[in-house]
């Protein structure tokens, strides 16, 4: 066995890495046979979840293995708004998130525009879009919208059903989120009911049957979606479902959250487990003032994950009960702002404590100003080394779950360019 093997033999195992030994991993990865190469794309049997990077907002994209796609947020604002606060916009500036995301996706779908499920976890701008800020206002067939996240991509991509988490309701919405998204989604999903047959579902709390393989799912029965939490409630394996505000709502306490009424599911193929959620990171007190910690409750129904998104981009985000309860390998956070990622909540993730085993901190960019501020902060040894420059960050499962990989693509121009790669056994 060489020095590579060696290596990766002890990233396949799971044995204890020190710093130095993560370094070596990552020169393993840098020597991986698709590094320096164009992304090799997707195989029947594999699951792949793309963090997409543009530097503004929020936007996955899923792969089952049978082909079914999803996108999962897209979402667009004014980034360089933000001042000193924005993180690069990737490729460039010169067009809107939306349109970026969807041009990447055109390079990985299998069935290149045509996408079976866009699901939007909450009514916030950087997952959704919103009138605030757009490429265009258009008039199409009498309507009118913007061009903003996701109905930005609908421009390219054609979506088959749409998956939220309160629709017809928007009333209920309002309760929580800002107008200008809820009204410019309405729009949008009144457009795309009326002139291109899009089907919308509000999502089924604890339900496993709802997002679901469309093309092959016989072929890959180990394949699951679980949805676990949304609407403010927390739903367990055994279907019993917790409303987190019941006590404030019953004593007429105003509940003001969108981020707490976030979508959340855990995708399951064999023994892989992929946890990710919207926003949650509120805190509020029952009436009798007894702090809750929304991310503890989900923390009794998630399980653990080897790969889990990291809540609220990382910002007052992620509880000692849930880190402890997901004990992931990998972790992965979307970054658009240099507030993201802070510090208390890395400190978590890294916490040998909460959990002893193994594991690596995947933002989608880790920028010059964060680590000329933190670089000497314990948990940057967990901090993956790829992400200094900002890149896509994909997980790909392998068929029938038992083995997966991360890699980092470039994010600076479109040429799916693989910089690095890590390999991990389940």
């Amino acid at each position: 066995m060489d020095r590579r093997d060696f290596i990766k033999t002890s990233l396949l195992g799971g044995a204890a890495l020190c710093l130095t030994d993560w370094e070596k991993a990552f020169a393993m990865g840098r020597d991986d046979i698709q590094v320096g190469k164009a992304w090799q794309g997707w195989k029947e049997g594999q699951f792949q979840i793309h963090f997409i990077y543009t530097g503004v907002a929020e936007s996955m994209f899923l792969i089952f293995p049978d082909g079914t796609t999803m996108l999962l947020d897209c979402g667009d604002f004014d980034a360089l708004a933000r001042g000193e606060k924005a993180v690069p916009l990737l490729p460039s500036a010169q067009r809107h998130a939306g349109e970026w995301i969807a041009r990447y996706v055109t390079r990985v779908n299998p069935a290149v525009t045509d996408v079976d499920y866009m699901l939007l976890t909450h009514y916030h701008n950087d997952h959704a879009g919103s009138d605030r800020f757009y490429a265009e206002k258009i008039i199409r067939d009498g309507e009118e919208y913007a061009l903003s996240g996701f109905s930005q991509a609908a421009e390219t991509l054609n979506f088959r059903k749409a998956i939220d988490r309160c629709y017809p309701d928007a009333d209920e919405v309002l309760q929580y989120a800002d107008a200008e998204t809820v009204g410019h989604m309405q729009r949008f999903y009144r457009y795309m009911q009326r002139h291109r047959g899009l089907e919308i579902e509000k999502f089924r709390l604890g339900a496993s049957d709802q997002i679901v393989q469309l093309h092959h799912p016989s072929k890959y029965p180990q394949f699951r979606v679980r949805n676990i939490c949304g609407g403010g409630c927390i739903a367990a394996e055994d279907g019993s479902i917790t409303d987190l505000f019941a006590a404030r709502k019953a004593a007429g306490k105003a509940v003001k959250s969108e981020n707490a009424m976030s979508l959340g599911m855990v995708f399951s193929y064999g023994d892989f487990r992929f946890y990710t959620a919207g926003d949650f990171s509120a805190r509020f007190k029952d009436p009798d003032g007894t702090p809750r910690f929304i991310e503890d409750d989900i923390a009794r129904v998630c399980g653990p994950a080897h790969v889990a998104k990291v809540n609220h981009h990382g910002h007052n985000s992620m509880s000692r009960a849930l880190v402890s309860a997901l004990r992931s390998r990998v972790w992965v956070s979307c970054v658009w702002d240099q507030l993201h990622n802070l510090p208390p909540c890395m400190e978590l993730l890294s916490d040998r404590s909460l959990y002893p085993s193994d594991r690596i901190i995947c933002p989608t960019i880790m920028p010059a100003e964060r680590r000329a501020k933190d670089g000497d902060a314990a948990w940057m040894k967990d901090i993956a080394r790829p992400s200094y420059e900002g890149g896509h960050v994909v997980v790909n499962v392998e068929k029938g779950g038992g083995r997966y990989s991360v890699s980092y693509l470039s994010a600076q121009d479109e040429s799916m360019t693989v910089r690095s790669v890590l390999h991990f056994k389940v």
